[in-house]
């Protein structure tokens, strides 16, 4: 059996697509973050650039919801991926990962993609830094580096609230051990009770920054955390006089379940106001539906006007979600690598970063 499992006639390699998996293991991280790990039933080379993300396909409560994560582990271990996912009060989708995703548990996932990666900006000397949960694609680098023994000078910045919420406290402390070229400094915003603590506190400064990696000007910077703390990033590096072409960022585009009456109404109304020569028209094949929209809107945004909602997770042309056939005319579609060539000559395009020329009609 176990031979058959791993003869690489039947071993596929992982493409950006549509793959069932299974989750095999739920690890608890902290007190509000868990890692989920996965396996295909028939076996998958899961290999993906250390940085990039997938979209899981989810049913809840009768509604079908697609979530991107960060890929948390590293291509190294190639039969299975893993993602990192924080328990949010309130947050529909990571509640409901926590309570469900056990061992057994299949689900659909797209990916991977994204530009954020550590394989496309080749560097000796890489900063990662990290706020909260952000440290998962940023780990999946640092996994990679120290697994291929990569001849990288890498330093390692993590923000956590508190000492009990250092995600990967002990495998960052493991590498740090084994590789004097691999370094992790760890800031904690605040000390509770009980949590002995010896290092940095507060939240990170250009001060801090030069103390840690007093040469950060030399390095290809890669970010990810809340929208807050990368912008804090950006203004120390900005303040700094850093190239910012050397600094990358990781982040999701929101994604709203639906879009409110009172606002379909508002856009309407704005629509008729215009001049006839400035709208095209959008047809909904499969849904019998159309829509006059502004030239320059987006066949997502066409799409909510009349009640569809087409799947997207990150609105930016990444994680390819929101496709749909195009059966008529021509749009103008600026996405980021969510789409393969084949499915374009194909006639499929991205509803998100896809934008009418003239009218026309899509399958949906």
């Amino acid at each position: 059996m176990t031979t058959q499992f791993l003869n690489p006639v039947n071993t596929q390699t992982w493409s950006n697509g549509r793959h069932v998996v299974r989750c095999t293991q739920a690890v608890q991280e902290t007190r509000d973050v868990r890692t989920f790990c996965f396996v295909a039933e028939q076996p998958i080379l899961f290999y993906f650039k250390p940085g990039q993300f997938v979209t899981l396909e989810l049913e809840i409560d009768g509604e079908q919801i697609m979530r991107s994560y960060s890929i948390s582990s590293s291509p190294s271990v190639p039969y299975s991926f893993s993602i990192t996912v924080k328990r949010i009060p309130g947050g529909k989708v990571s509640n409901w990962l926590h309570d469900n995703l056990v061992e057994g548990f299949e689900l659909a996932v797209h990916g991977p993609i994204g530009d954020f990666n550590a394989i496309d900006y080749p560097t000796e000397n890489i900063l990662m830094l990290s706020g909260g949960v952000g440290i998962t694609p940023v780990m999946s680098m640092a996994r990679w580096f120290f697994d291929t023994n990569a001849n990288v000078n890498a330093c390692f910045i993590h923000s956590a609230r508190t000492p009990q919420d250092v995600i990967y406290s002990r495998e960052l402390d493991h590498m740090c051990s084994r590789i004097d070229s691999f370094n992790v400094h760890v800031i904690c915003e605040r000390q509770e009770p009980g949590q002995p603590w010896v290092g940095y506190r507060g939240y990170l400064n250009q001060q801090m920054l030069e103390l840690i990696a007093p040469d950060f000007m030399n390095f290809e910077v890669f970010c990810c955390g809340p929208t807050p703390y990368m912008r804090a990033i950006r203004q120390i590096l900005g303040n700094a006089g850093f190239d910012m072409a050397h600094y990358h960022e990781e982040s999701f585009g929101s994604t709203p379940a639906a879009v409110a009456e009172d606002v379909i109404e508002h856009a309407e109304a704005a629509a008729e106001a215009l001049d006839q020569a400035d709208m095209v028209s959008v047809t909904f094949a499969d849904s019998d539906k159309y829509v006059r929209v502004p030239r320059g809107e987006t066949v997502h945004a066409a799409a909510a006007k009349v009640g569809l909602h087409i799947p997207k997770a990150c609105g930016m042309g990444l994680c390819g979600t929101c496709r749909v056939e195009l059966k008529a005319g021509t749009v103008d579609m600026q996405h980021n690598g969510g789409i393969t060539e084949e499915d374009e000559e194909v006639g499929f395009i991205l509803a998100c970063c896809s934008r009418p020329l003239g009218d026309v009609v899509v399958g949906y």
